[in-house]
């Protein structure tokens, strides 16, 4: 298990330094991911992607990808994908597919957002957004102007935000003031990840509305995303939550904030009772070794 030692003066540059509002440090912080950890991270991702529980082995498989372990991702995923019947499933397997580099599985998630079928429509826009890719802009754009299905709605503007359009960006804003619990969760989930230092004020006015520490830990990840010290705080608070589903969502919060004092809690989740909460803590501390790892080979 990973042990880490946190001078006072580190842990205020850490807190202070990522992602839109943090400023990079003058050194690394002291963290290594030690080989004996990295193997049991690898692990918990091997017996994830094997799962019986679709969403999580997704999640491994994602894990799997950003640990250079891509080609493994598309042995295994491509026949399953092939024998798949259900739009949403076909979603991650085609959006796993495409992050471990088979882009052909775009225009799968393409074709399932301008079908007729509405199941996979808001699957189809979410992967598109988590990909950074756009695969069929008219139908973002149709799925963007529709305010029957607000979820589905929200995601296609979060993609077309994340390509770049100002305008989406500004609906995906204006979807933080609503005032459905599921709908300015995700816009603040959107915001966390294509927001800036202007939408921590807004975000953190939501706090106070969310009815349930689900909805609140949505905001309080998009926080610390974007740097703000208190959601950084309490992404370290919600690794302790007895909803399995939050230490999850606090699991990879913390490792794309490179949240390194969390390092610790992050390896005791490595036997989590939950799968997806064990999967995100491998994740995410495979994530903050790797960070290290590409700080000190570019001389930072």
């Amino acid at each position: 298990m990973p042990v880490v030692r946190w001078p006072t003066l580190v842990v205020e540059f850490l807190i202070a330094a990522w992602f839109g509002g943090r400023q990079a440090v003058a050194e690394d912080p002291p963290f290594t991911l030690d080989e004996p950890t990295r193997r049991r991270c690898l692990a918990v991702l091997e017996s994830g992607i094997a799962a019986a529980e679709f969403w999580p082995a997704m999640h491994a498989a994602e894990a799997l990808t950003h640990a250079g372990r891509a080609a493994e991702v598309r042995e295994r995923l491509g026949p399953l994908l092939e024998r798949e019947a259900d739009d949403q499933r076909r979603c991650g397997l085609a959006r796993e597919l495409a992050r471990a580099g088979d882009t052909s599985q775009i225009a799968v998630l393409a074709g399932i957002l301008a079908g007729v079928a509405p199941d996979g429509h808001t699957h189809a826009a979410e992967s598109l957004f988590k990909l950074g890719a756009v695969g069929d802009e008219a139908a973002l754009r149709r799925h963007c102007e529709q305010t029957d299905r607000p979820p589905l709605r929200a995601m296609a503007a979060a993609a077309l935000a994340r390509s770049g359009d100002p305008v989406a960006l500004g609906a995906v804003r204006d979807m933080l003031r609503d005032d459905e619990q599921q709908v300015f969760r995700l816009a603040a989930w959107v915001l966390g990840a294509v927001g800036g230092p202007a939408d921590i004020e807004p975000l953190r006015s939501r706090l106070a509305d969310a009815a349930d520490e689900q909805s609140r830990a949505f905001v309080e990840h998009a926080l610390a995303a974007l740097g703000d010290r208190e959601g950084l705080a309490a992404v370290a608070r919600n690794l302790d939550s007895a909803d399995p589903q939050v230490r999850a969502l606090a699991a990879l919060a913390a490792g794309e904030a490179q949240a390194c004092e969390t390092a610790d809690r992050l390896g005791q989740m490595l036997d989590d009772p939950g799968l997806d909460a064990r999967i995100r803590a491998a994740q995410a501390l495979l994530l903050l070794g790797q960070a290290k790892l590409e700080r000190a080979s570019s001389g930072r």
